[in-house]
C-alpha cells in the first residue's frame, strides 16, 4: 500500500497511482486531523472524493505517532496529548477520538489506536504498552460503529516473543475483519524482525487478512509474505525517489552518480513505468543532478511500480504453486534474488 499520509502519495497524481498497479492506499489520521481536519475531508464527500482514489483506503489510527513523536507528547491510560508541531496547540488523541476521525474521514479500513513502543525498550515498558493496547482495541471495538469499514487490531510486544504470543492470542480473540502486526521497522535489527514476522505468521487466525505495518523492502516482504502476511506500507518508494534513488532488481541506484550520465539505455528494461520506458539513464541522471522536479515524480513513479510489480509477482507465484520455489533466493538474501 502507498503511503499517501496527508490524502497524497507525494508527487504523485492518483491517476498515475492507479496506472503503477496499486490496489490500495494509506493515510494518517494525526496528520489529516491536524490539517485540513476531518470534517472538511467529509464535507468533501469523504477521503476517497477528496483525493481522487477510487480504490480501498486505509488510515492509521495515528498510534505510530505515538512513538515517531515521543518528544512531543505524554502517555497514560486515557489516551495521548501532544503538543501540535505546527503551532504548539493541545491535541488529545484517545481510542474514541481516533476511531471518531476514521469514521469521519470514511476509509475503508481504520486501525486501533496503539502504543508502540521503541526499541530498545525494557520488558516492564512492553509489558505496560501491550496492556494498555489491549484496553484500547477494546474501547475501538465499542466506539467503532462504521458498519462499512472493516476495524483491524494491531499486535504489539517488541522483541519479547512470550509477549508477542499474548498479544496475538488477545488481538486475534476479538474476532475483528484484520489483524496487524505493528512495532517492526523501528530500530531493531532485521534479523529480530525476521524472528517475529516467524513467529507470528503461525500465530494469526489464517482467515482474516495479516498486515505487517511500516515494511517496504523486498527481501522483508517475501520474508513476510512466506510466513502468511499479506498487506504492506512503506515509505520507501517516494522518499528514495526524491533523493534522487530508484530500486533496480532489488538494489538501490543512486542516479546522481557519474557512471549513467552517457548510458542511453532504459533505467529497467523490463519495467513499464514513465521513467523506463519514455527516458534514459542518462536523462534521468540530468533531472536528479539538476534538481529538477520531474526528476524526483519519474524516480518515484518507477519505484512504486516496482514495489507493486514485485508484490504482484509474489501473489502471481501463489496462485501458481511456485512461491517456495521462486522467491526462496530472496527470503534467503542470495545473489539470484538481485535478479528480479
Amino acid at each position: 500500500m502507498p503511503v499517501g499520509t496527508l490524502a497524497t502519495v507525494k508527487g504523485v497524481t492518483a491517476t498515475q497511482l492507479g496506472d503503477t498497479g496499486a490496489q490500495m492506499v494509506l493515510a494518517n489520521t494525526y496528520h489529516l486531523h491536524l490539517q485540513p481536519g476531518e470534517q472538511i475531508v467529509a464535507d468533501a464527500g469523504g477521503l476517497h472524493r477528496f483525493m481522487g482514489w477510487n480504490g480501498p483506503l486505509l488510515t492509521d489510527s495515528g498510534g505510530f505517532q505515538v512513538f515517531s513523536l515521543g518528544d512531543i507528547n505524554t502517555i497514560d491510560d486515557h489516551g495521548v496529548v501532544f503538543r501540535s508541531p505546527r503551532d504548539g496547540a493541545r491535541i488529545e488523541l484517545t481510542p474514541e477520538r481516533s476511531m471518531q476521525i476514521q469514521m469521519t474521514l470514511g476509509a475503508d479500513v481504520a486501525m486501533a489506536f496503539d502504543q508502540c513502543p521503541p526499541y530498545p525498550a525494557s520488558e516492564a515498558d512492553v509489558t505496560t504498552a501491550c496492556g494498555r493496547t489491549h484496553r484500547w482495541l477494546e474501547r475501538c471495538i465499542a466506539t467503532h460503529q462504521k458498519s462499512d469499514q472493516a476495524l483491524f487490531g494491531i499486535v504489539q510486544g517488541g522483541c519479547y516473543p512470550h509477549l508477542r504470543e499474548e498479544s496475538a492470542r488477545v488481538v486475534a480473540s476479538m474476532g475483528l475483519p484484520g489483524i496487524a502486526v505493528g512495532g517492526v521497522s523501528v530500530g531493531e535489527p532485521t534479523e529480530e524482525m525476521h524472528r517475529i514476522v516467524r513467529q507470528l505468521g503461525p500465530l494469526l487466525p489464517e482467515e482474516k487478512p495479516h498486515y505487517l505495518m511500516g515494511i517496504g523492502t523486498l527481501r522483508e516482504m517475501a520474508i513476510a509474505v512466506a510466513n502468511g502476511f499479506d498487506l504492506f506500507d512503506c515509505v520507501i518508494p517516494t522518499r528514495l525517489g526524491r533523493h534522487g534513488a530508484a530500486l533496480v532488481g532489488g538494489e538501490r541506484w543512486n542516479l546522481k552518480n557519474s557512471c549513467f550520465r552517457h548510458d542511453h539505455t532504459p533505467m529497467d528494461a523490463s519495467c513499464g513505468c514513465p521513467a523506463c520506458t519514455l527516458h534514459t539513464r542518462a536523462y534521468l541522471h540530468h533531472l536528479t543532478k539538476s534538481n529538477e522536479m520531474l526528476g524526483k515524480i519519474l524516480l518515484s513513479l518507477h519505484n512504486l511500480h516496482q514495489l507493486v510489480r514485485f508484490s504482484s509477482a509474489m501473489g502471481q507465484a501463489i496462485r501458481d504453486g511456485c512461491f517456495a520455489e521462486d522467491f526462496a533466493p530472496w527470503e534467503a538474501d542470495s545473489p539470484a534474488a538481485h535478479t528480479w
